[in-house]
């Protein structure tokens, strides 16, 4: 029998030019879906004739109750060296391997920046309003050189957004519970006495940290009434870490001069969804990760998951 292969979320349909899938050619066969399926049951419908699945991020969920009624699948190959939505207790129980792919961190830092340039020089505005014969110049643009950049989180991602900071001439200050003196020497960074100290200090404060039950709704109302009205809030970790609706509280209330957010709370994001029209955001549809090279790494490392696996070999195992 043929070894089906699942591809979801090929948003751009580049999953199978990316990569060299001639090694498994001949064993496996490769459907891409450029859809996204919204719920458990289409899902179940969509890959109940596959051994193998390749996901995206964290997109899409692969709870027990949907692990069990893939009695075919084998294979499970998400991008990413980390995956918060797979149950990896059901997997082994129903047979299944998980495999990951190991990522890029420039990526994320470039778009991070992108966001919070377009934030401080009003780019939406102002391109748009020259497209469309509006306003010579309608808005003042906010300073980088001399103001505080906040980090919550100073990993690879943060510490490489940090060094970007100091070459603009920024004060970069960083936070995370588990920050130390030494880390934040090593990337030259000060390091704040306290989250909120970080917050009410800053001018311009970024996320780069995991989700965990520590970071989970780790800015909440109380937090986000910290930031000056003036800061700016750039998220493109995780949309949980930040409450959803106290941001949009912030934003409609005009309490924070805007936020450059890649992460949602449903992916994609529902036509209503409030996200989409909240005044003082820059969104993204989440494209931290979605550059050529990160694609071809996570393509490219799929096939070859898919290959050791059928040589019964399985390699970057999971769980």
């Amino acid at each position: 029998m043929t070894f089906r292969c699942a591809v979801l979320d090929d948003f751009q349909g580049v999953a199978t030019t990316l990569a060299d899938w001639a090694p498994p050619a001949g064993r496996v066969e490769v459907v891409t879906f450029t859809e996204h399926f919204g719920s458990e049951d289409e899902l179940a419908a969509a890959l109940a004739d596959f051994d193998c699945a390749v996901t995206l991020r964290e997109r899409v969920p692969f709870p027990a109750s949907l692990l069990d009624r893939l009695p075919r699948l084998r294979l499970l190959v998400a991008s990413g060296m980390r995956n918060s939505v797979i149950d990896y207790t059901a997997a082994k129980a129903n047979g299944v391997t998980v495999c990951g792919t190991e990522s890029l961190s420039t990526p994320p830092v470039e778009l991070t920046w992108a966001l919070l340039l377009g934030l401080a020089r009003g780019l939406v505005q102002e391109s748009t309003a020259l497209r469309e014969g509006g306003p010579w110049q309608s808005t003042v643009g906010a300073d980088l050189h001399g103001r505080r950049l906040g980090l919550l989180g100073l990993g690879k991602i943060g510490s490489l957004v940090a060094r970007v900071g100091l070459a603009f001439g920024m004060e970069v200050s960083a936070w995370s519970q588990n920050l130390t003196q030494e880390r934040a020497d090593e990337v030259g960074v000060r390091r704040a006495a306290s989250k909120e100290e970080l917050l009410a200090g800053s001018d311009f404060i970024s996320v780069h940290l995991a989700l965990s039950d520590r970071t989970r709704g780790l800015l909440g109302p109380a937090e986000l009434a910290l930031l000056k009205p003036t800061a700016y809030l750039v998220n493109t970790s995780r949309a949980a870490i930040v409450d959803q609706e106290a941001l949009l509280a912030a934003l409609r209330e005009g309490r924070i001069a805007g936020a450059g957010v890649d992460v949602f709370d449903v992916e994609p994001l529902p036509a209503d969804h409030p996200m989409r029209t909240a005044p003082r955001l820059l969104a993204t549809p989440h494209l931290g990760y979605v550059s050529r090279a990160n694609y071809e790494r996570y393509y490219g490392q799929a096939v070859e998951d898919i290959q050791a696996y059928l040589e019964g070999a399985p390699v970057r195992v999971l769980g």
